[in-house]
């Protein structure tokens, strides 16, 4: 039983090719939700704002529970974990493919959104069976066909819907996990877990998922429409902080810490971390600003450009995403992380500032998208795949999910940011946004982008690492 565990050739291409299929899956039940808001609203009766919750519930979820399945695939192996963690997601995709309302819409969203931690449980998996050069190039196609996967549904998400229902969107991808579960417990070879006499440190995954949940609800309170009060503001952040702060103190004092406080102070964790959360900051607000300003009317600086037009304007941005992914692992083999995080901040850099000065036609703006989307996805990427081979592999888990969810918080925090930009820049007579604006948007997204370089410029000899 030993040897099946430790042996790497038995993780073969259909264990990869199963891996990566229920990526795929995955990534495409997450992104359904977005081109189909409006119509969900319509057909649910329910606000704008009150829709936007599907979406946030999932994030919010994933945000919380990805460490937490770090750790305890760490501790008790990735398969085991993933197996499981698809159980829940499978669970949730059918509560949501038979939703009658709003509320259980949302319970299936929030127990969907247990998947994002399945990349470290992937991860776990991939670097115990194959070696470094290999985990690197296939953690890079696992990242790439949940890419491809968001892609895949917001392609075909409006078609399905119309088309067939609504219901629909969720079950069919619900269907290919469950299938592609099933592959992936039969042909991927067992890790053996971490054996250890101490207890789970249950008191830090309590405090670090209360941070991380206040952290995700502040941001969309902070920012809801109306705004809310200074002193809302002010209990949120105290909130993040005291428990981020009985966090740390109860990781300092525990036999068996969830997170190992000695692995942050590695220099390659560390500068991963915050190089990581400043190019998906600037990535998030990109992520927002594009589709806003296609929207915007046509009589003034916008393209009035539909839901099906805006998500084919993005389109060549989706597949540049996924290929930098795909390749984000091996230019970091070939070239070094810093390299490679430099060329994406200095790209992102670069054309975000052009756009500032020129958006008059919609390829300026999908050309930036694809520049913008290539430029973060190889950078992030490449940190990811350094980072979990930097590491020992008994705490690839946590480590992987701690960048997987700085990523999650950096691409949320840039998406508030831009929002917040927009809004501020309203006219109050039309309730339009100004070009000023979003100029003002471009350009601080260039500049957080260019923030990358100095980081690695301090921390040059750990993002090399």
């Amino acid at each position: 039983m030993s040897e099946a565990v430790i042996s790497p050739v038995r993780m073969g291409r259909l264990s990869i090719g199963a891996l990566g299929i229920l990526a795929l899956a995955l990534g495409t039940l997450q992104s359904v939700v977005e081109p189909a808001l409006p119509l969900l609203a319509g057909e649910l009766d329910v606000s704008s704002g009150d829709a936007a919750l599907i979406g946030n519930v999932l994030l919010i979820t994933g945000a919380v529970i990805t460490p937490i399945a770090g750790k305890l695939g760490d501790r008790f192996g990735g398969k085991r974990m993933l197996v499981w963690l698809m159980a829940v997601v499978s669970a949730g995709g059918l509560v949501a493919s038979m939703a009658p309302n709003l509320p259980v819409l949302l319970l299936g969203q929030a127990l969907q959104g247990v998947m994002v931690g399945a990349m470290p449980l992937s991860f776990i998996l991939v670097r115990k069976h194959l070696s470094t050069g290999e985990s690197q190039a296939a953690i890079g196609v696992v990242v790439a066909l949940f890419t491809g996967g968001g892609m895949v549904g917001m392609l075909f998400a409006g078609p399905v819907a119309e088309g067939m229902s609504w219901h629909w969107m969720f079950g069919l991808p619900t269907i290919v996990i469950i299938v592609m579960t099933l592959a992936v417990t039969w042909l991927m070879p067992h890790d053996s877990p971490i054996k250890s006499a101490s207890k789970i440190d249950w008191l830090g995954v309590t405090l670090l998922s209360g941070t991380l949940l206040v952290f995700m609800i502040g941001l969309k309170t902070v920012t809801k429409d109306g705004g809310v009060s200074p002193l809302v503001v002010v209990a949120i952040v105290v909130g993040v902080a005291a428990l981020a702060a009985a966090w740390v103190a109860v990781e300092r004092r525990a036999v068996s810490p969830m997170v190992d406080l000695r692995m942050l102070a590695m220099s390659a964790m560390r500068n991963a971390i915050g190089l990581t959360f400043v190019i998906t900051t600037s990535f998030g607000m990109v992520g927002t600003l594009l589709p806003l300003m296609f929207g915007e009317p046509a009589d003034g600086y916008g393209f009035g450009a539909g839901t099906t037009d805006i998500g084919l304007l993005l389109l060549p941005g989706a597949i540049a995403g996924c290929v930098s992914d795909l390749i984000g692992g091996i230019a970091a083999r070939r070239f070094g992380t810093r390299s490679v995080v430099v060329m994406g901040a200095v790209v992102t850099a670069t054309t975000m500032m052009a756009l500032a000065a020129l958006h008059t036609a919609e390829w300026q703006l999908a050309l930036a998208k694809l520049l913008t989307a290539f430029a973060a996805g190889i950078a992030s990427t490449a940190l990811l795949t350094s980072t979990a081979t930097a590491v020992e592999t008994k705490d690839t888990g946590i480590a992987t999910s701690l960048l997987v969810v700085t990523r999650v918080v950096g691409t949320a925090l840039g998406a508030q940011i831009a929002g917040a930009l927009l809004d501020a820049g309203v006219d109050p007579v039309t309730g339009l946004k100004a070009e000023s604006s979003f100029v003002t948007a471009f350009v601080v997204a260039g500049l957080v982008a260019a923030l990358s370089l100095l980081v690695v410029r301090i921390t040059k000899k750990g993002a090399q690492a």
